[in-house]
């Protein structure tokens, strides 16, 4: 019998075409948000420790005026509504896997009416500056300190049962890309893929994501004839 697919999509570069707390710092944060930035690219602070920070550089008095902004600014990926739509008709099980933050996550995603399930970050506004909360932290197998843990979210399907398949572009993306069967990348991930000699395809589009899952499903449909 084949194994039941399950797609664990990222959602900042991936589902938008660009990152999204990125595109908030620099429009908002001081000019010591870039220090900090390279610092979670290049891994020399956790991602819950340098997003903890880019965050509390912001006052909460900011909060609707960024959530305006960056609704008004992000581009959702081309064929993301028919990718919705074909997991839905295939049975293919499909998770939002974010280290976004929910208040853009949510109201970006809103016009789509996904009826699966979104994993991010939280956030505090009632301080005087914007507190990120992490209800998704790592578990006991994960020391990254990653903020929304998309390790612990895959070692929840038993490999056995499911092919797990991380679609996503960044360094966030690559701890699960590392113990996923498959990966759907874009990106730095692409990169590090490659590197790493993960199993992999690229892609730009969701319609690209598409046409691999449809590869993926008949070879999986081979293999158990």
């Amino acid at each position: 019998m084949s194994k039941q697919l399950v797609l664990f999509c990222d959602f900042d570069g991936t589902i938008t075409e660009k990152d999204n707390i990125v595109a908030i710092m620099r429009r908002y944060a001081p000019p010591e948000r870039e220090e900090l930035i390279e610092q979670i690219l290049t891994q020399k602070v956790s991602i819950q420790e340098g997003v903890g920070a880019l965050f509390q550089l912001l006052p909460s008095e900011l909060k609707q005026e960024i959530i305006d902004f960056i609704v008004a600014e992000a581009t959702i990926r081309p064929g993301f509504a028919e990718f919705v739509h074909f997991c839905r008709e295939q049975g293919i099980e499909l998770l939002i896997t974010s280290g976004g933050i929910d208040f853009f996550v949510e109201p970006i995603l809103a016009p789509y009416e996904l009826d699966v399930p979104i994993y991010c970050n939280g956030s505090d506004f009632s301080g005087p500056r914007i507190t990120i909360t992490w209800p998704h932290s790592c578990d006991e197998q994960c020391q990254n300190r990653c903020g929304m843990c998309k390790t612990t979210i895959i070692r929840r399907y038993d490999p056995e049962h499911y092919y797990r398949i991380v679609i996503g572009d960044s360094i966030t993306d690559l701890a699960g890309a590392k113990i996923a069967d498959f990966v759907i990348a874009r990106s730095l991930l692409e990169q590090k893929s490659e590197e790493l000699g993960l199993p992999y395809r690229p892609f730009s589009t969701f319609h690209d994501v598409i046409a691999i899952l449809q590869e993926l499903k008949h070879q999986q449909e081979v293999l158990s004839t």
